[in-house]
């Protein structure tokens, strides 16, 4: 086991592996079963580029073999940044071969983000695409390579510039090590925390693959399902809710889509006969208006899930009349918990809540500010634990004591009530984080890096509702004489390599803040302040137009 990553206590797994939750499959084994059980049946489509079961497993397998000759070993970390491409499940498929455990980055990702990646996994390698949407990932990597010392190999998709190119690596198979255990950290995924510093969870093969074999059963996927991928692949909810994975662990076919908008997607669901997909509220949004506008056949699609962040009801209800499929609606988090409306839920269910655990071994507490349960139907404090999540972050002990109870809950940060049908309805987040459209914005990351300019006294990074965003960030800055503009920071944070959908929606410049009794910043009063502020305008503009 990776040192640094707590895991169930000895009593829970001997209790998940008797359910039959936990099965001592690896996902190296599980690719190898599928090429043996579909062969020349396609598994992931590409452009022009359909590739099998047979050959998937092939390239994983001589990939695993360039790794290893590369020097890369059992337990070695690999930052993973690929948009959606064959090459991700090649190069993932082949570290799973290997043992050695992919770190997943998104795409939208930059120097601030991947830089820290690297140095706290002390990864090996890096694998990246070499251009994707205007942006230059080898630049990003020459940055970072001189930052990390542990860092050896940087592995380019594409031209690879100064760099080693995946299509360089692979090799004849050589006699490859025995591979993991099952009980074995997978892979580590960033979480959406609120805190500065992103967290890592470690994912084992038993636990994820569970998941996966449960999401497949409630989507009911089979080998003649097709799944269209347009959110980014490392996200958790497109990579295992079914997701890619969940798809090639029922044999169905993967469609990648390089963006959500419906110029790409409609076609594709069209040409390819797509019957499932994923989107996030805001692109669920723009579907719906370019399906009631435009031609294209979508008759095959038979359920567009939802999830990232909370669905209005309002828009839910057209899901069916416009797109003719089923809405699912989907509420998870990356350390495990993943809920689920059935697809023969009735339409109140579907439409006004987010689900209900998929595992009967998924626990749940609902408490209030005490750790007391709350009475049924009230909002509390969301608890879980269960086969699938995970019973700490990696290298995190201080943060580990607060986030998980002492019996292993895992505190979710959600605020939630359940319903007597036991389906869950969320209210919010506890947790000082902006859900921006299914981009989860730790406030405190921001605010340090507001703080590092030298215009900024102090800054307080809080939500603000939009209509299209669910919500948008706005950052409320104090500043020195003389003061930056917003223009201003804006650019001073794109210079320090934080993510796009980091950077303030907003700035707000304040002489001082809002305090509690207790002597805090009162984010609270903010973000009621910049809510009225907005509702105020767009009262105004209604009067002007009137």
């Amino acid at each position: 086991m990776l040192s640094g990553c707590p895991t169930w206590p000895k009593e829970f797994a001997d209790r998940y592996r008797a359910a039959g939750c936990w099965q001592g499959e690896t996902f190296g084994e599980m690719l190898r079963k599928r090429a043996a059980a579909y062969g020349d049946r396609i598994a992931i489509v590409s452009g022009d580029r359909r590739i099998s079961y047979a050959e998937l497993d092939a390239r994983a397998d001589r990939l695993a073999a360039g790794f290893q000759k590369l020097g890369i070993k059992p337990m070695d970390r690999v930052v993973v940044q690929l948009p959606n491409i064959p090459e991700f499940f090649e190069v993932i498929f082949a570290l799973f071969r290997l043992g050695a455990l992919p770190v997943f980055a998104l795409p939208l990702h930059r120097k601030s983000e991947i830089t820290y990646l690297c140095e706290f996994t002390e990864a090996v390698a890096y694998v990246i695409p070499d251009v994707e949407a205007g942006f230059d990932y080898r630049e990003l990597a020459a940055h970072v390579k001189e930052s990390v010392p542990t860092l050896r190999h940087v592995i380019v998709a594409g031209d690879p510039g100064q760099f080693d190119a995946l299509d360089e690596m692979r090799t004849d198979s050589v006699s490859l090590p025995e591979g993991p255990s099952a009980s074995d950290v997978a892979f580590l995924q960033l979480s959406g925390g609120s805190t500065g510093l992103p967290k890592l969870i470690p994912r084992t093969h038993d636990d994820y693959i569970y998941s996966l074999r449960v999401s497949a059963e409630i989507c009911q996927l089979d080998e003649s399902s097709v799944y269209l991928a347009v959110l980014p692949v490392a996200h958790n909810f497109p990579l295992s809710s079914p997701g890619v994975l969940g798809t090639l662990y029922a044999g169905g076919r993967v469609v990648l889509a390089r963006s959500g908008s419906p110029d790409e997607a409609f076609p594709l669901i069209a040409r390819e006969q797509v019957t499932i997909t994923a989107v996030v509220p805001p692109l669920a949004l723009v579907w719906l208006d370019a399906a009631a506008s435009r031609r294209h056949d979508l008759s095959s699609l038979q359920v567009l899930q939802v999830g990232g962040a909370k669905f209005a009801a309002e828009a839910a209800r057209m899901v069916k009349p416009t797109m003719g499929c089923t809405l699912q609606q989907v509420f998870g988090m990356a350390e495990g918990l993943v809920n689920y409306t059935r697809l023969d839920d009735p339409e109140e269910i579907i439409v006004n809540t987010q689900g209900r655990p998929m595992s009967p071994y998924d626990e749940i507490r609902l408490v209030d500010d005490n750790d007391r349960e709350v009475e049924p139907g009230q909002v509390g404090h969301l608890l879980t634990r269960g086969p699938y999540t995970i019973r700490g972050y990696y290298k995190a002990e201080e943060h580990n004591a607060k986030t998980f109870t002492a019996d292993g809950f895992y505190r979710t940060g959600d605020l939630a009530r359940l319903t007597p049908t036991g389906h869950l309805v969320v209210e919010g987040r506890a947790k000082d984080q902006i859900n921006r459209g299914g981009d989860k914005v730790a406030a405190e990351e921001v605010e340090n890096h507001l703080l590092a300019h030298p215009g900024v006294h102090d800054a307080a990074v809080v939500a603000m509702p939009d209509d299209y965003l669910g919500e948008r960030t706005c950052a409320f800055v104090i500043p020195h004489h003389p003061a930056p503009t917003a223009a201003e920071l804006k650019a001073f944070l794109r210079e320090r390599g934080l993510a796009a959908y980091k950077i303030p929606d907003r700035v707000e410049f304040v002489d001082s803040f809002p305090m509690t009794a207790v002597g805090k910043i009162s984010k609270k009063m903010l973000r009621e302040r910049i809510a009225q502020q907005l509702q105020s305008r767009t009262h105004q503009h209604k009067q002007g137009r009137s």
